[in-house]
């Protein structure tokens, strides 16, 4: 088997065998196939798609290239939730204390943001003392004993994603629905995960920027893990507008200290309730995920998901004084706020315009291993459908000086968009793909 065969195969639109996946998928990882070939295979994929059996195959193949974490023997079922990515989205920071304190343990490896989305291990890192880095029997351990970790990648993990990613990442193939989710559902398998929520983003601030190749994503993921014998539901929530109100790593574990107890944004708690339901629903503690929904709110209202979360910091390592104290979270010397400069509905707050805004200030990175500053953020005092008078605060600018201040009200403002007629508020989800 050569790896110009199956280059030309695909190039040529043609099914590859699991053979020849796996050959392939070997061969990139441990070197014998070149990053020329790896690049013009990915190039042939983007143009020429693959099956759902092909994407399969090749999500397991990378899966099976390193670890392969067994939760098994720590808990009944291993449940995990994953986001594309998006603005202001820390919804991992509520769902996983819910679940946990609805009784389902949960063992979450969480990535670090890039560009104009936002990384949960960067927002708990405003944490003083909290600790990404775990090994696999210190995420066991901690399971086990309190049912919740949140962690960074334990293991070498699907080190054939890591590599074929940094590779489609500088040659234009980074599109692709089956490398896209052959690349997050191959470390979902790999980290033990039997019962998967993905909240796929649509919309400006998200990859996919329309429903229609949102839903194909989606789809195509549901499939994969059908395919492995894995219990997946793909939920595809909207990403027009930021979600919650604050986009900044320590503003958004203040927003979510405050969602735990029972405060927040309304339309963040429904949406991490409506998660956390169809978790509870998976892992088969609820008959549906309206139930589970209703189990996930009394968690909120009694206290427990707050004090899961406290259990959470000081497991590991992060000063639990903060979560009872969140004044205590870095805060940045300037805060100044943006004023309407007319009066209307507002017809759009651009996600991912707001996203870059924030990244510019210091709380995003252009490239892997930038510093991120955690102080600095902007919050939301509006949504997409309401009415502004000219002069009310539309934003608040937390920065490290004035100058950063100044260029980020311009690019604010250039992000919201106003209308003298009413508009419709933007919806939360789109619809849910898989049955379970």
């Amino acid at each position: 088997m050569r790896a110009v065969d199956i280059i030309e195969k695909k190039r040529d639109g043609a099914s590859l065998t699991k053979e020849e996946i796996d050959f392939f998928v070997k061969g990139f990882t441990n070197g014998d196939i070149a990053d020329y070939q790896a690049a013009a295979w990915a190039m042939a994929v983007l143009f020429q798609g693959m099956d759902a059996r092909e994407t399969a195959d090749l999500t397991l193949a990378m899966a099976h290239s390193g670890d392969m974490i067994d939760l098994s023997d720590v808990v009944k079922v291993a449940v995990d939730k994953h986001s594309t990515g998006g603005v202001g989205d820390k919804t991992s920071l509520v769902v996983e204390p819910v679940v946990a304190a609805c009784g389902v343990p949960v063992g979450k490896m969480s990535g670090r943001g890039l560009s104009f989305t936002g990384g949960t291990l960067d927002k708990m890192e405003s944490i003083p003392g909290y600790t990404v880095g775990l090994t696999i029997e210190q995420f066991k351990a901690q399971l086990r004993s309190i049912g919740l970790v949140l962690a960074g990648q334990t293991g070498d993990l699907a080190p054939a994603d890591g590599k074929l990613y940094a590779l489609r990442d500088v040659t234009g193939t980074v599109p692709s629905i089956p490398l896209i989710a052959s690349s997050i559902m191959s470390k979902k398998l790999a980290g033990g995960a039997q019962a998967i929520v993905l909240d796929v983003k649509v919309g400006n601030g998200a990859f996919m920027a329309d429903v229609e190749h949102a839903r194909e994503l989606a789809q195509r993921m549901v499939d994969i893990g059908e395919h492995a014998g894995r219990r997946v539901i793909a939920l595809l929530s909207d990403m027009n507008q930021p979600l919650g109100r604050a986009v900044g790593n320590a503003i958004e574990v203040v927003e979510a200290i405050d969602t735990l107890q029972g405060q927040g944004p309304v339309d963040f708690k429904d949406h991490c309730t409506e998660v956390a339901g169809y978790l509870l629903m998976l892992a088969g503690q609820v008959e549906d995920a309206g139930a589970g929904r209703a189990m996930a709110e009394s968690a909120l209202a009694d206290g427990k998901a707050f004090e899961k979360f406290r259990q959470l910091v000081e497991a590991q390592g992060g000063d639990v004084s903060v979560v009872d104290d969140p004044s205590k979270l870095p805060q940045a010397p300037v805060a100044a706020s943006v004023k309407a400069p007319q009066a209307g509905y507002l017809a759009a707050l651009h996600a991912r315009e707001i996203g870059l805004t924030v990244m510019q200030l210091g709380g995003g990175r252009e490239r892997k291993g930038d510093p991120i500053d955690h102080a600095v953020g902007v919050r939301l005092h509006h949504r997409v459908g309401d009415r502004v008078a000219a002069g009310e605060p539309l934003y608040t600018i937390y920065a490290q000086d004035d100058a950063q201040r100044a260029t980020a009200e311009v690019s604010l403002l250039e992000a919201t968009e106003f209308s003298q007629t009413a508009v419709e508020p933007l919806p939360l989800f789109y619809g849910a793909v898989g049955a379970g």
